[in-house]
């Protein structure tokens, strides 16, 4: 049996849509091992050995698993694809979900009521999605120092820091998410790849 001594849904959650790997493991309520470690590459062979090593902190298996949650963007092109393609295969050979959260919904996570979250997107611009807004309720890329007017806080790029940390708050997300049947995971890009391809191919990801 796991001895992780609470109870609940086991979920292990994961990010790479930014220049870190970003792990963490949720036993009901109760966030078990957690870690971010800031890289800007090398994130696909880091990041399946970081969540074996959460799961080893916490004495628990992969079969242990209840479901999966991924950060599924937007963010760096290639690190959401290495994300999204470990978790579709490791839900896959697990026979368990995984729920793709994407980066506006991780950032608001922990707060209540009106806010605009934003992701950077490098070149003076940032991903924004309002919540409680609706005039921004769509993500869209704005320039970081245009940003249309909203209500709330700005949580993220330029703004306050989120609640908690990304792969803690995806975990969360996916727990409440994990029993509706959601769809594979799938990345969310607000805008092409940029045209040199990246030294490391990312993953092919089938439909």
């Amino acid at each position: 049996m796991p001895e992780h001594g609470a109870s609940g849904p086991l979920i292990l959650a994961f990010d790479t849509s930014a220049a870190h790997c970003a792990a963490a493991l949720l036993s009901g309520d109760r966030i078990l091992a957690s870690r971010t470690e800031p890289m800007t590459k090398g994130q696909a062979e880091r990041i399946m050995v970081l969540c074996e090593e959460l799961l080893s902190e916490a004495r628990l298996a992969y079969a242990d698993l209840t479901a999966l949650g991924v950060g599924i963007g937007p963010g760096n092109f290639t690190g959401i694809r290495i994300a999204v393609s470990a978790a579709r295969g490791l839900a896959l050979g697990l026979g368990i979900p995984a729920v793709g959260v994407d980066a506006f919904d991780a950032l608001r996570e922990g707060h209540d009521g009106p806010c605009a979250c934003a992701v950077d997107a490098r070149r003076d611009q940032v991903f924004l999605q309002g919540f409680d807004n609706p005039a921004i309720s769509a993500p869209a890329l704005h320039d970081a120092t245009a940003l249309p007017a909203f209500t709330g806080p700005l949580i993220g790029a330029g703004g306050e820091p989120p609640a908690m940390p990304v792969a803690e708050a995806i975990a969360r997300i996916a727990a409440r998410r994990f029993a509706s049947n959601p769809p594979r995971p799938a990345p969310l890009y607000l805008r092409p790849a940029d045209a040199a391809p990246a030294r490391d191919a990312a993953p092919v990801l089938l439909p």
